[in-house]
């Protein structure tokens, strides 16, 4: 039996995705001798309720200098950090000499508001040329994995932190202990750690199941980050939902009776001890759209009609490689990424093309895998809806706008 990273608890299995590869691993076209495959599968743990990968892959493997990820390519989470950090300010603005660490920066995050702000501060990430893109815009980075280790190293360096913040980052590290031991060594008695991830109850209700990829080892809910945050030494005292990256809670912890807990956390307690425990019916949806979204796909092929991927996404590998999606139904993705451009996505290898070739000339359907950017994408790209193109979309159900 499968056992809980967090609490040791027996961990029941619910959602099996099969076979797949790195999410972000994207390869030459010569060079696929070789290509790391594991099982991709959920389960959630009958002791602290936090839900899981039962097979994670080590964090060394996926997170690396030539991590091709950036967050700043994306106008939407640039604007939605730079408003993260004016309120984080805020709340630091009157302790003299505030040192604000942000863990996960990739290249900027938070970071730009903070240097144009003139706070102290520090990013740690282990992608090591994502840092340095951000050291190139003024920041002060650590090329790191932060835990315990790389936390006493800044202690040391630079003092206690005030506030240690983290974006899409949490979740994505195995060893989910290391984290809360590094902020327990680097916060001061009164700082808090603040983190946004994917949020269990918005990932059931969309039936968003490529947000399971490699990355995301943690499905985070109120329920299970309190408890996790109990064991580890802290508290959870605020919740707030954000409206990015497909569904998200920002968890606010800090040390036991050091912050008053918001009425939010409670109320986010009651709503999912009603609506999130449907962990096997999403299961079967999952596979309901799997069946619809590949015979569209096979439809839309025999009718002679032309469809490309929109968006290289880490969370396109799961929907190619669960549904057996390859250059036969799709054959190519656009996707603006310099770094991902004339490679082949993981496990599929579908052609990564740069995003002119989308109108070169426009195919008559797009699929869409970076839907949780949808607002933004289908704005960029009106003229597509004008000479007649259509978006396919597979959240939270098959079908074609």
């Amino acid at each position: 039996m499968t056992r809980c990273r967090i609490c040791s608890g027996p961990v029941r299995e619910f959602l099996d995705l099969g076979r797949q590869p790195r999410s972000d691993a994207f390869l030459p076209p010569g060079e696929l001798d070789g290509e790391f495959f594991f099982r991709l599968a959920v389960g959630v743990c009958g002791d602290c309720a936090m839900v899981q990968l039962t097979e994670p892959v080590p964090a060394e493997a996926m997170f690396h200098r030539e991590y091709p990820y950036r967050t700043s390519q994306s106008a939407r989470m640039t604007e939605h950090f730079a408003r993260t950090a004016h309120r984080l300010v805020d709340g630091v603005r009157d302790r003299p000499g505030a040192f604000v660490v942000e863990v996960g920066c990739n290249d900027g995050g938070i970071l730009p508001a903070l240097v144009r702000a003139g706070v102290r501060h520090l990013g740690v990430d282990p992608s090591g040329r994502a840092a340095e893109e951000a050291a190139g815009r003024g920041a002060r980075v650590m090329t790191a994995f932060f835990d315990k280790a790389s936390a006493a190293e800044i202690r040391s360096a630079e003092g206690p932190a005030d506030l240690i913040f983290s974006a899409n980052t949490v979740s994505h590290v195995p060893d989910l202990a290391s984290v809360f031991a590094g902020a327990d060594h680097l916060l001061t008695t009164g700082g808090r750690l603040v983190f946004e991830d994917p949020y269990l109850g918005d990932v059931l209700a969309r039936t968003a199941f490529d947000q399971v990829i490699d990355e995301h080892v943690y499905f985070f809910t109120a329920t299970s980050v309190r408890e996790a945050a109990r064991r580890f030494g802290f508290e959870l005292v605020d919740v707030e939902p954000l409206d990015v990256h497909g569904g998200q809670l920002r968890f606010t912890v800090g040390r036991p009776g050091r912050h008053p807990v918001s009425g939010a956390v409670a109320g986010a307690l009651r709503r999912e001890e009603r609506d999130v425990p449907e962990l096997d019916a999403f299961a079967a949806r999952v596979g309901r759209v799997r069946d619809e979204l590949t015979a569209l796909l096979r439809a839309l092929r025999d009718d002679g009609r032309s469809v490309v991927g929109y968006g290289a996404t880490a969370k396109s590998a799961t929907v190619t490689n669960y549904c057996g999606i390859g250059p036969e139904l799709l054959p190519f993705v656009c996707d603006s990424t310099p770094a991902k451009q004339g490679l082949v996505t993981p496990g599929t290898h579908i052609p990564v093309r740069p995003p002119d070739a989308f109108a070169d000339p426009y195919p008559d359907f797009a699929l869409l895998f970076a839907w949780n950017h949808a607002e933004e994408i289908m704005a960029k790209e009106h003229a597509f809806g004008a000479a007649g193109g259509r978006w396919i979309r597979y959240v939270p159900d098959v079908r074609v706008v």
